[in-house]
């Protein structure tokens, strides 16, 4: 696997972002629900899939390099908590991973050849 793109990364969270926001818009009126349901999902999913619904639409997936299948629960618990504060996930290093991911010790790769 190679790490997928910036452009495919933010596809994903997008892709994320929004589907959260609908469904807390049917749920609830609370302005902070989509931010509860997105850490959710990300918790969730990464540590049982290994990926978000955005991820696996766009084909990529977290990691934890040399470990094999879903990221464990602490690292997805360190991951998302950055990635809600959104700072640490718009600062990236010269490999192209945020914060988030290098405090959590993962790497967004592709699952599939990038077109």
């Amino acid at each position: 696997m190679s790490p997928a793109s910036v452009p495919r990364r933010l596809g994903a969270l997008v892709i994320d972002w929004l589907s959260c926001v609908l469904l807390a818009r049917a749920l609830t009126d609370s302005p902070w629900a989509p931010l509860g349901i997105f850490a959710v999902e990300n918790l969730l999913l990464l540590t049982t899939l290994g990926a978000t619904f955005g991820q696996r639409l766009l084909g990529i997936r977290v990691v934890r390099p040399g470990e094999p299948g879903p990221v464990p629960p602490l690292a997805a618990l360190i991951r998302t908590a950055l990635l809600v504060l959104v700072v640490p996930a718009v600062v990236w290093d010269r490999e192209g991973r945020g914060l988030h991911d290098r405090a959590a010790g993962t790497q967004v790769m592709l699952t599939r050849p990038a077109h």
